[in-house]
Parts: structure tokens; sequence; C-alpha cells
């Protein structure tokens, strides 16, 4: 496979990941990404979701520049 795609895929799966994995926090700490209009919690689920998508695409990242060393 080309590696130009994996690195693609892999940024995107950890990219959506991480959100995933924030937005579902935000929720459990009663901030909704999503609700009706911009008040305080709506923008913290913003940023918690917007933080956890770049933490995910370095983890996804570093785990393939690991790989790269191991080959």
């Amino acid at each position: 496979m080309n590696p130009l795609l994996l690195e693609g895929l892999a940024d995107a799966i950890g990219f959506v990941g991480g959100a995933l994995v924030a937005w579902w926090v935000s929720m459990l700490l009663g901030f909704d990404p999503l609700a009706k209009g911009f008040e305080n919690g709506t923008i913290a689920g913003i940023v918690l979701a917007g933080l956890g998508g770049g933490i995910g695409l370095q983890l996804a990242r570093r785990w393939r520049a690991s790989r790269k060393k191991d080959q």
C-alpha cells in the first residue's frame, strides 16, 4: 500500500478517534459541544473536542514514527 495513503489514514483515524473520545468526555462533564447557541458549556465542549482531535493526531504520528524505527 502507498506509504502516503497509510500516513493519511493513520492521521485521520487518530484525529477522529481523539475528537470522539473528547466529545464523550465533554458530555460526561456536562459540556455539550452541539448545543444550540454559544453558551460557556458549548464553547468548552468545542474546545475539548478540538484538543482531543489534536492529541489523537499527535498520538497517531508518534505511533507511526515508532513503527518506522522498528523496521
